[in-house]
C-alpha cells in the first residue's frame, strides 16, 4: 500500500510540472494574454498530464530506487 501512495505522489507531481511546462509553451504562443487561446493551452496542459502518468506506469526512479 505504501508503494502505490508514494507512486501517486511522485507520477503526480510529475504530471503537474508537465502541465504547467506545457501551458506556459502554449500561452507564450500569444503576443499577448488578449490573444491567447485558452481553450487549447487548457486542453494540451490536460492531455500532457494524461500522457505524464500513463509514462509513469512503466516506472518512476524515485520510487523504484
Amino acid at each position: 500500500m505504501a508503494y502505490w501512495r508514494k507512486w501517486l505522489r511522485a507520477a503526480g507531481i510529475r504530471a503537474l510540472k508537465t502541465m504547467a511546462q506545457t501551458a506556459a509553451a502554449a500561452i507564450g504562443t500569444g503576443a499577448v494574454l488578449s490573444e491567447v487561446d485558452w481553450a487549447l493551452a487548457g486542453s494540451a496542459a490536460l492531455a500532457a498530464g494524461v500522457l505524464s502518468l500513463l509514462t509513469s506506469l512503466a516506472g518512476l526512479p524515485e520510487v523504484d530506487g
